[in-house]
């Protein structure tokens, strides 16, 4: 069963119980829960949740070892303050599985696995105690937050369009703290680490 969505809209979505068990109501159209999960779009999303999991949870692991070869008190508290929100990412997630009536898995990340081995070339090919290494390690660290702000903002529309309102909600909680760290990233680029860099021989 397919569902006609126009372009620029999000279909209205509602939950009622039948005689056939749950049903979702998207636009015009009402699909039992069963036929939901049993749909392409649903066993990608939840593809894709498995995947961004993986990745949270070898971003965590990265970000240690971030912290500990950054230059500055700034970045190195900035990695040890989002390896914390990390793990509640990670945390949150699991809720969002819940939710879909899914089993929380791993299903291995290329893109980020390729991503954090770039970060980790970047601390082998700069100085240890340089600025240039701090700059270096932000552009790193902002590789990984724009995957998974790509990641968070497409699954929650998805979530919307399925009327999983409640795990939209959770994921949109995520993009937006990713997003603050990307600013914040930037604030500490531009105002502790990228002048003295510039200036390092």
């Amino acid at each position: 069963m397919t569902t006609k969505i126009t372009e620029n809209t999000i279909p209205e979505t509602t939950a009622t119980k039948g005689a056939s068990g749950k049903k979702i109501t998207v636009g015009n159209a009402s699909v039992n829960e069963k036929e939901m999960k049993n749909s392409a779009l649903h066993q990608f999303f939840v593809s894709a949740l498995k995947d961004i999991y993986f990745a949270e949870n070898a971003i965590i692991d990265a970000l240690g070892k971030m912290e500990a070869a950054a230059t500055t008190e700034e970045l190195k508290e900035a990695f040890e303050d989002h390896q914390l929100q990390t793990k509640k990412h990670v945390s949150r997630l699991e809720k969002v599985f819940k939710l879909i009536d899914e089993t929380p898995e791993k299903k291995e990340c290329e893109a980020i696995k390729g991503i954090i081995k770039e970060g980790e070339e970047i601390m082998k090919s700069t100085k240890v105690g340089s600025m240039t290494r701090d700059a270096a390690l932000i552009i790193a660290a902002q590789k990984v937050e724009h995957y998974e702000i790509a990641t968070y903002g497409g699954l929650a529309q998805l979530a919307i369009t399925m009327g999983h309102d409640k795990v939209a909600d959770l994921l949109e909680k995520t993009l937006q703290e990713e997003e603050d760290t990307d600013y914040n990233l930037t604030e500490i680029a531009e105002t502790f680490i990228n002048f003295d860099a510039e200036h390092e021989d």
